[in-house]
């Protein structure tokens, strides 16, 4: 079997949540599956044991996590999105940003016409961008 790389996101309690807010907002996307925890399991009962799901096309995988860390996302490694054209650059990073925070404002920065980078209300980091040849 060949190795597969995949987007792992760990979160405390809200991965349905975020997953599903996801896969609302962006093209190519759907909730391929998801495995619960149950009672006899460390995980919280019900919540998230591991939740497969496409965004763009690509696939990504989710957790709630079982066990309280002081840790959680970090904007080091963020999700880059091209978009398609304006209106869609404009309406992604208002609804990411609800509940959020903006780690650069949406704007022409010189490398892109339109760019923002922002963390959502999960604290997933997400670079919006509307390359030069987008309409």
């Amino acid at each position: 079997m060949a190795q597969k790389i995949s987007t792992y996101l760990m979160f405390a309690g809200e991965a349905e949540e975020a997953v599903n807010f996801y896969v609302e907002n962006l093209d190519e996307a759907s909730v391929n599956s998801i495995d619960r925890w149950s009672d006899d399991e460390p995980g919280p009962t019900g919540k998230v044991k591991t939740a497969y799901f496409t965004l763009c096309g690509q696939t990504f995988m989710a957790i709630d996590s079982p066990s309280v860390h002081e840790f959680s996302f970090t904007p080091s490694i963020s999700l880059f999105v091209d978009c398609e054209n304006e209106a869609q650059i404009d309406t992604l990073a208002a609804k990411f940003l609800e509940g959020g925070k903006s780690l650069m404002p949406l704007d022409n920065y010189g490398f892109s016409k339109k760019f923002a980078w922002l963390e959502d209300r999960y604290g997933v980091s997400w670079q919006f961008n509307l390359p030069s040849d987008a309409a």
